[in-house]
């Protein structure tokens, strides 16, 4: 299994993730309340796309990565407009294959030069190669983009079980997690398996905290245990998804 790194490492080079889903006013319960949330939600998932500024992320892939980056630009576009007005349940299938097909494994050290390097989703693209986090980082921004809900994804650390059902090694690794509700078994994306399960169909998968624009969530807790705002890592790569037009 692909190295990882560190949870003290992970811990201290995330950081917030702006809010891209406006939350639906509790003003009112009933018929009202459920009208409200769903303008809400609609408004918000067409917002994430057209906060893509897509004429500087095609130029950052020609000049960057050439034909090939054009190309895995012009794949995910695609995966995204078909995905336009599909069920949750679909986003989530479709996105998880396409980037568990699209990227290969591999080192940071190798890709990039350094030891520990958070990818941009259209760096990723551009490479074609990636190591755990950037297939989670990919994987969630394009559903963010697809218009899920903040609340329902999770960048989840984990200790994978190497080996047996009785084996005691175990290796960093990272997948993404989608919650149907606050406290439904979320279901499991990640680059090694090819489908995705619900968290108990994982036994080999240990969550030691994930996180998302609201928070650090200790192991599999459903409340927010620490902010993100004292987390740094997620500030360059947010910086750089601007840069590229990925994200306002």
């Amino acid at each position: 299994m692909a190295r990882c790194l560190s949870v003290t490492t992970l811990l201290f080079r995330l950081t917030r993730i702006p809010v891209f889903l406006a939350r639906a006013a509790r003003c009112s319960r009933g018929a009202l309340w459920r009208r409200a949330a769903l303008a809400s939600a609609l408004a918000a998932a067409a917002w994430c796309v057209q906060a893509l500024d897509a004429d500087l992320m095609e130029r950052t892939a020609v000049q960057r990565y050439g034909a090939y980056g054009q190309q895995s630009l012009a794949a995910w576009r695609t995966l995204v407009a078909g995905l336009a007005q599909a069920p949750e349940e679909e986003m989530l299938r479709r996105v998880n294959d396409h980037w568990n097909r699209a990227v290969r494994f591999g080192e940071d050290a190798d890709i990039w030069g350094q030891e520990d390097y958070w990818a941009t989703p259209l760096e990723t693209m551009g490479r074609g190669r990636g190591d755990c986090e950037d297939f989670v980082i990919a994987k969630y921004f394009t559903l963010r983009t697809l218009g899920v809900p903040e609340a329902r994804l999770r960048l989840t650390y984990v200790r994978a079980r190497i080996g047996s059902a009785t084996s005691g090694v175990t290796q960093a690794h990272m997948v993404l997690s989608y919650y149907a509700t606050p406290g439904a078994m979320p279901l499991v994306l990640d680059n090694l398996v090819s489908t995705i399960q619900p968290a108990n169909a994982r036994p080999d998968l240990t969550p030691v905290f994930s996180f998302n624009a609201d928070g650090i969530f200790a192991g599999g807790a459903a409340q927010v245990s620490s902010p993100v705002e004292r987390l740094t890592r997620w500030r360059d790569l947010l910086a750089r998804m601007r840069a590229e037009g990925s994200i306002p």
